[in-house]
């Protein structure tokens, strides 16, 4: 029998990124439970440079690569936090935002939550596509024009792009795990109902998948 395909999810990572907005998505996608086909993906963290960054919840993350060496072509997904970066010195953060659209216009999914939708705004890639985040307000600072695009909704998947506000990780991680089919349908619903609405029904479900 074959080796299952081993594909490269990335996570950028940079100071003051908030952790618990990615934790059950990376973490999930790496080990998750009931998964269908076990070790189909890695996560590997994506830096400006190869420099160590400080979570917002103080975790110092050493980048597996940085951003110059980051590829479309070698990537299934491109996921971005929100951090205060977005926010307070959005410059800075600006070349993940200009690699979401490269990413974007090569076919590979992005993912972006909180802050990091800003940062999408400010690049014109939320005018023509369905999205969210915080609030209407919110991204209407950032001056875009797609204000007509805006759902208010927790997540929100308009073909490669997935955006969420800063209350729904779980939602996020959802999206996420659907648009790399991570899970079945049954199996995701069954995920979402025991991480999010903590229903002790939906274990029984998880747990058969899992087995062999």
């Amino acid at each position: 029998m074959n080796a299952p395909l081993q594909r490269t999810v990335h996570l950028a990572v940079y100071d003051q990124m908030a952790d618990w907005e990615v934790g059950h998505a990376v973490a999930h996608i790496r080990n998750g439970h009931a998964q269908r086909r076990p070790g189909r993906y890695d996560v590997v963290t994506v830096g400006l440079t190869g420099a160590p960054i400080t979570t917002m919840g103080g975790l110092s993350v050493l980048p597996d690569v940085a951003l110059h060496q980051l590829k479309p072509s070698e990537s299934s997904m491109l996921i971005l936090p929100g951090a205060d970066g977005w926010d307070v010195e959005p410059e800075s953060l600006s070349p993940f935002a200009s690699a979401a659209g490269i990413f974007l216009d090569a076919g590979v999914p992005v993912a972006a939550i909180c802050g990091a939708t800003a940062g999408l705004a400010r690049e014109g890639l939320l005018d023509d596509r369905a999205h969210t985040s915080a609030a209407p307000e919110y991204l209407l600072a950032t001056g875009y024009t797609g204000i007509s695009h805006y759902r208010s909704e927790l997540a929100v998947t308009d073909g490669d792009l997935i955006t969420a506000g800063p209350t729904a990780p779980m939602e996020f991680a959802r999206e996420i795990f659907a648009a790399l089919d991570l899970y079945s349908p049954r199996v995701l619903d069954a995920w979402y109902r025991l991480f999010a609405q903590h229903d002790p029904e939906a274990f029984a479900v998880l747990a058969e998948a899992s087995r062999p």
